[in-house]
C-alpha cells in the first residue's frame, strides 16, 4: 500500500486497524476440548477442500495454506506479529492450520478453540468493511460445511460467552496523549461499564505496548450483528474524538515540552546502537504523534507502521535469515532504525 492509498483510509491517525472475526463449529462434530485428533484431521480435511477442491469455490485461490506443525516456530511467529494468527494457535498442535488470503487481510484458523475462527483486518476504521468481507465468507463456508447453529442461543462455540452471533469486533487505536496524561484509565473504567474490552496488541493478557489500545465487545449474544458492528464504531470513534482533541490541548499547554518528548524519541531512534522491541515501541509511538502533529517532514505513516512490523523479533530474523540471540536482535533492530529514520533518510 503507498502513501496515496494511505490517505484515503478512514481516521487513520488514531485507528491502526479494524478487525472482524467469526467463531464458528461444524455441526456433527464435537467442541475442540472434546473431539479426537482423528475429528480434527477430519475438519481439516474438510475445510481444506471447501477452499481449494470445490470448483464452485472460486475464491480459494485468492488463499494459501499452512499447516502449522508443518512450520518452523520462527513463521509462525510472523504470522503471530502480523495479527494474522492467535498467539496461542502458533504452538504447532497437529490438526491446525491457517488459511490466508494473499493481501493478508482475511485469515481463517481451523481447530483453534472452536472449529473455524474467520477474520478480517482492515487499516483505519473500517469495521463495517471488514465485517461484509467475513460475512461473505462466513456464508459461502457455511454451505459447504454447515455450521453448528440453534434457533435460541444461536452460533454455538465452544467458549459458552462466544455463542450467539459469534464475532468479536475490535480496533486497533493508539492513544499516546490519553496514555500521558492518564485519561486512559477513566476511558477503561467507562468501557467496562458498557461492555467493551479493552486489551494489548496481541488480545488478551497483552500489554498495551507502545500505547496501542484493542477495543472490541464482549456480549455477543442478544444483539445483532449490525448492532455489535455499530456499537464498537461509535465507542472507537468518540475514543479517536477525545484522543484528537486532548494531543491539541496538550501542544497548545506547552509546545516546547510536547516538541521535545517528540524529538528526543526521534533522536534516540536515529542514533541508539542497541534497542529493545519494548523501548522502540514506545519511541516510535512518540514520533507517530509527531508525524500527526506535521512536526517530522519526510516521515509518514505508512513508514511508522512498516516499522512497528519490522522491530518485532521474528520480523527481524526473517529479514536476518537466520536465528538471532536476544542482543543480536537488539543491534539489528537498533541499526535498522537508524537506516530508515536517520537525517540522511528524512530528506
Amino acid at each position: 500500500m503507498n502513501q496515496k492509498d494511505m490517505q484515503q483510509i478512514p481516521e487513520l491517525d488514531v485507528a491502526i486497524s479494524s478487525r472482524v472475526r467469526f467463531a464458528r463449529n461444524l455441526e456433527s462434530y464435537p467442541f475442540s476440548t472434546r473431539m479426537t485428533r482423528a475429528q480434527g484431521a477430519e475438519i481439516l480435511n474438510k475445510v481444506k477442500k471447501a477452499m481449494f477442491s470445490d470448483k464452485d469455490a472460486g475464491f480459494g485461490k485468492e488463499f494459501t495454506y499452512f499447516e502449522m506443525n508443518s512450520m518452523k516456530p520462527l513463521d509462525r511467529q510472523l504470522l503471530v506479529e502480523k495479527h494474522l494468527i492467535s498467539p496461542e494457535f502458533a504452538d504447532g498442535k497437529a490438526e491446525r492450520a491457517a488459511i490466508i488470503s494473499k493481501d493478508e487481510r482475511v485469515s481463517i484458523l481451523v481447530n483453534e478453540e472452536d472449529h473455524l475462527r474467520l477474520q478480517c483486518i482492515y487499516p483505519g476504521m473500517q469495521l463495517t468493511e471488514a465485517w461484509k468481507r467475513c460475512d461473505e465468507l462466513d456464508s459461502r463456508l457455511d454451505e459447504k460445511l454447515g455450521f453448528a447453529f440453534d434457533k435460541y442461543s444461536g452460533y454455538l462455540t465452544c467458549c459458552p460467552t462466544n455463542s450467539g452471533t459469534g464475532i468479536r469486533a475490535s480496533v486497533m487505536l493508539h492513544l499516546p496523549a490519553l496514555a500521558m496524561t492518564g485519561y486512559i484509565k477513566s476511558i477503561l473504567e467507562t468501557c467496562s461499564k458498557v461492555g467493551v474490552a479493552v486489551r494489548g496488541a496481541y488480545g488478551e493478557n497483552s500489554e498495551a505496548s507502545g500505547n496501542m489500545f484493542q477495543i472490541s465487545n464482549q456480549v455477543t449474544l442478544g444483539q445483532t450483528e449490525e448492532e455489535i458492528i455499530a456499537g464498537i464504531s461509535n465507542i472507537t470513534s468518540q475514543i479517536s474524538r477525545q484522543e484528537r482533541m486532548l494531543r491539541d490541548e496538550l501542544y497548545k499547554q506547552n509546545p516546547n515540552r510536547f516538541e521535545d518528548r517528540v524529538y528526543r524519541s526521534l533522536g534516540l531512534l536515529q542514533n541508539a546502537r542497541i534497542m529493545s522491541s519494548e523501548e522502540s515501541q514506545k519511541l516510535l509511538s512518540d514520533v507517530r504523534l509527531g508525524v500527526i502533529m506535521g512536526m517530522i517532514p519526510g516521515v509518514d505513516l505508512k513508514k511508522i507502521s512498516d516499522l512497528m512490523l519490522m522491530i518485532q523479533p521474528a520480523y527481524l530474523q526473517k529479514l536476518a535469515g537466520a536465528e538471532l540471540r536476544p542482543e543480536e536482535r537488539d543491534q539489528r533492530r537498533a541499526d535498522m532504525l537508524r537506516k530508515n529514520l536517520g537525517v540522511g533518510s528524512l530528506q
